[in-house]
């Protein structure tokens, strides 16, 4: 079992696609997705992931406290917590707010927004990502920007694919916007696999765990199984180490005490149950590892907000 594909498959992401932007140089724009771009889509998503695909030219893009990123035609950029960021043509330019530009589609397609100079041409998409799992692990660990290059012939595939959606939006094409939902969230788990791989070794956190001989498969345990009764020394004898060095190793590079840590996956893993299935309360609090439903529902409420039936009837249909 990887825990990385697992913790990935389980995040239940929705997503779309809301604006076509074509600028010529020189032009500079800072955006960031908001709740009004989300809404056509369904629900506001707790957890937002912005991402812009280049399908002509190249731009730069910046967030708070890193170098500028140069994106060339068929890469895709993603911001994993929607940080605020910059578009140019070039470092240096004045910056003009995006939703002063934009214009809403007469069709009932993507926004557009054409805007610019005069000089060299760029044309991108804008879409997002989402989730509700509160203090989602994986999003909080990754970094403000995550940056994919898409090697030929898929880029093409995927350039082909963002322009079809495009058209068939405007024609009110549902089925489009959920295949398009799902390439970006494709995208998304290979520049997330991409990432960890490049990570260098003396790396610390949840991703760089993932990597570590005796974390990763102390992670793949609690991920397999989530309803096995673990204990910190039942985890430190299956990874072959005392319980005070696996407990040691484990806070320090993921950052959370292993029990800790499993609580928190078996509530997402939960919240992920309450809504793709029509499961008892009691089976789901069973298969997290818990001995009552009340102590599972106490759990539950503290983490969420809610108890886990008031919580599993405000969400929307999937």
């Amino acid at each position: 079992m990887n825990p990385l594909s697992d913790v990935l498959r389980s995040m239940r992401l929705t997503g779309g696609i809301f604006l076509r932007g074509e600028f010529t140089a020189p032009w500079c724009v800072s955006a960031r997705v908001g709740p009004h771009e989300c809404e056509p889509f369904g629900p506001v998503p707790r957890n937002i992931i912005a991402y812009h695909y280049v399908a002509k030219g190249g731009m730069q893009l910046r967030v708070p406290d890193r170098a500028e990123l140069q994106v060339a035609a068929g890469e895709i950029v993603l911001l994993p917590r929607n940080d605020p960021h910059v578009l140019a043509s070039a470092p240096g330019l004045p910056v003009v707010d995006v939703d002063d530009l934009v214009e809403p589609a007469p069709d009932g397609g993507l926004a557009r927004l054409s805007w610019g100079g005069g000089g060299a041409e760029t044309e991108f998409y804008c879409g997002f990502l989402g989730n509700d799992t509160p203090s989602d692990v994986l999003l909080s660990a990754l970094p403000p920007v995550l940056h994919l290059k898409v090697p030929e012939p898929t880029g093409e595939w995927i350039d082909s694919t963002f322009r079809f959606a495009e058209l068939a939006l405007a024609g009110g094409g549902e089925r489009s916007a959920a295949v398009l939902g799902r390439l970006a969230e494709l995208l998304f788990e290979e520049a997330v696999h991409g990432h960890v791989a490049a990570l260098p070794q003396a790396e610390k956190g949840w991703l760089a765990g993932l990597r570590d001989p005796y974390i990763g498969r102390a992670l793949a345990l609690m991920h397999e199984r989530p309803d096995r009764h673990w204990t910190t020394e039942i985890l430190a004898a299956e990874v072959g180490l005392s319980r005070s060095a696996f407990a040691t190793r484990f806070t320090g590079l993921i950052g959370d005490p292993p029990m800790r840590y499993l609580g928190r996956w078996r509530m997402q893993r939960a919240a992920r149950r309450l809504v793709e299935t029509r499961d008892t309360i009691a089976q789901i609090a069973f298969d997290a590892g818990y001995d009552s439903e009340a102590a599972f529902n106490r759990a539950f409420k503290r983490n969420f907000g809610a108890p886990p039936a008031t919580w599993r009837r405000e969400q929307p249909a999937g």
